[in-house]
């Protein structure tokens, strides 16, 4: 079970839940800022908003979801624990040692490796169609449904590759 949560379900849900929280509201956010031509205005102030708007939201769904990823992880053995704990009357140091025995320093890295993957992904995915967004309020709804369809499938994509990638590594 720990084996589980740490190498697929930790950075998979949780990049799925910060989909579709953080990517609709990027992608809603830059739109509107399109539709209403505040990007424009930046850009004749001499502003860059590429680097105020789109590198910041990237870098911090990159940097945020492995901390998320890992605290879902450590919240998912906690609840594990509870479980084992009511069914069995396991104590708290055997069912970690037992735990944490199957887990290696590769499923750790895979963890933070697939979050960092993920983040990126929504940002781009939310910022990318945020910022291409017209047609008024209508454009702004549909980036924003657009960012969390987009950055969902290619979250799905990654974790197939990713998973691939790291069955050639651990044979």
């Amino acid at each position: 079970m720990a084996i589980a949560i740490v190498r697929a379900l930790a950075p998979l849900v949780t990049a799925l839940i910060v989909a579709g929280k953080v990517g609709s509201n990027i992608g809603a956010e830059l739109g509107s800022m399109k539709v209403t031509e505040q990007i424009e205005a930046m850009e004749v102030s001499s502003t860059n908003p590429f680097k105020f708007l789109v590198v910041s939201r990237i870098l911090a769904t990159t940097c945020i979801v492995p901390v998320l990823a890992s605290y879902m992880g450590f919240v998912a053995m906690m609840g594990a624990y509870l479980n084992v704990y009511r069914n069995e009357q396991t104590s708290f140091t055997s069912f970690f040692q037992q735990a944490f025995m199957k887990i290696s320093f590769f499923d750790i890295w895979t963890l933070v490796f697939k979050s960092v993957v993920y983040g990126f992904t929504i940002g781009m995915a939310g910022c990318f169609n945020g910022y291409n967004a017209s047609q008024g309020t209508v454009g702004v709804g549909r980036a924003a449904n657009t960012s969390v369809v987009v950055s969902m499938f290619l979250i799905f994509v990654e974790e197939m590759i990713i998973v691939q990638v790291q069955n050639l590594f651990r044979f």
